[in-house]
């Protein structure tokens, strides 16, 4: 959309998967994207030559969000190459499945650090240097309605991360930046299919009457109207992306 041009979007966690998809999805829009990323540079790097050849604008950052000083980093970069920063998606995000009992203190710790910490070290970064009249978008999951046995520790970081959205829509006033939510449901991505039989697949994508598993693409559309002028009067809300299954 060309009301998107000259405006940037630091998509977190953007190498594969929804992060990808978000990042094509709003370089298509007309956003100068910001592909972050924590650990192989290549995926990255090939996802904004991709987003060049089709004519967009990206370039790739590397910082893993659980580090508050590689976070300030990445946004003092975007500030020095493109003068601001207008739009924050907050998709890095790690899930590690283990009933609450067999859950050892590295899978808790390491999930809080990303997933909580991380998007409270992004968010602090935007409440102080995003232009006014910007977005923020950070990614939950339709597990915090399910409430599906072994995602204790995974879901209890995303509701988290929903009360922080919420109040933080609040503490944004002057600024016409909005701050919102989308929570998917199972959705086709590498990282969901790995490890998971044909028939479990099968009866997750049929928990929804739609019945089919989101596609990355499907999670991209929810973050682009939120990110474009048609979402400018969505504030404080949580949007369940999920076919209807909760």
């Amino acid at each position: 959309m060309a009301s998107n041009d000259n405006e940037v979007a630091l998509v977190t966690g953007a190498s594969r998967g929804i992060g990808a998809a978000i990042a094509e999805r709003l370089a298509k829009d007309g956003f100068t994207v910001v592909v972050n990323y924590s650990g192989n540079a290549a995926p990255a790097e090939e996802l904004a030559q991709k987003i060049e050849q089709a004519g967009g604008r990206a370039l790739t950052a590397k910082a893993d969000v659980s580090d508050p000083e590689a976070v300030r980093r990445m946004f003092e970069a975007a500030q020095a190459a493109f003068g601001g920063i207008d739009v924050l998606v907050n998709n890095a995000g790690i899930m590690m499945l283990s009933s609450i009992a067999d859950a050892d203190d590295a899978n808790f710790d390491r999930q809080v650090s990303v997933n909580l910490k991380g998007t409270f070290n992004t968010l602090r970064e935007a409440g102080k240097r995003l232009r006014n009249g910007g977005r923020i978008i950070n990614l939950s999951t339709s597990v915090v309605g399910v409430k599906l046995e072994t995602y204790g520790v995974y879901a209890a970081t995303k509701a988290a991360v929903e009360v922080l959205t919420a109040i933080m829509s609040k503490e944004m006033r002057g600024r016409n930046i909005t701050v919102n939510a989308v929570a998917p449901g199972p959705t086709a991505t590498d990282l969901f299919l790995n490890g998971k039989s044909d028939e479990l697949v099968a009866r997750m994508a049929k928990m929804n009457p739609l019945e089919r598993l989101g596609r990355p693409e499907d999670i991209a559309a929810a973050v682009s109207f939120l990110a474009g002028p048609d979402g400018s009067w969505i504030n404080g809300q949580v949007l369940r992306a999920n076919g209807g299954m909760v």
